[in-house]
């Protein structure tokens, strides 16, 4: 459904990002887009992460690898934390 992307033009207009940094992130997967008719669009469940990754690159200065260091090792710790819980209620 349309309302539920936004376009990569917006996108960068909004959040004051520049459309290389949008293009890297896309680049590396650490965001995921689509094209339609030669435009751009991510998803809205996909804003969260940009946002979090524009803040660390822009107020952090943290680069490219960083942030898909920093997404990683976010990844790993809610994975164990999943498998904690799963592991706990399994012992009671």
């Amino acid at each position: 459904v349309m309302n539920e992307r936004i376009s990569r033009e917006e996108v960068v207009k909004i959040y004051d990002i520049e459309v290389a940094f949008f293009d890297e992130l896309e680049a590396v997967g650490l965001i995921q887009t689509e094209v339609v008719d030669q435009t751009t669009y991510l998803h809205y469940d996909e804003l969260q992460k940009l946002e979090q990754f524009s803040n660390w690159h822009y107020d952090l200065e943290v680069n490219i690898p960083g942030l898909e260091i920093i997404h990683n090792l976010l990844d790993r710790i809610r994975s164990l934390q999943e498998e904690n819980k799963r592991l706990s209620q399994g012992l009671r």
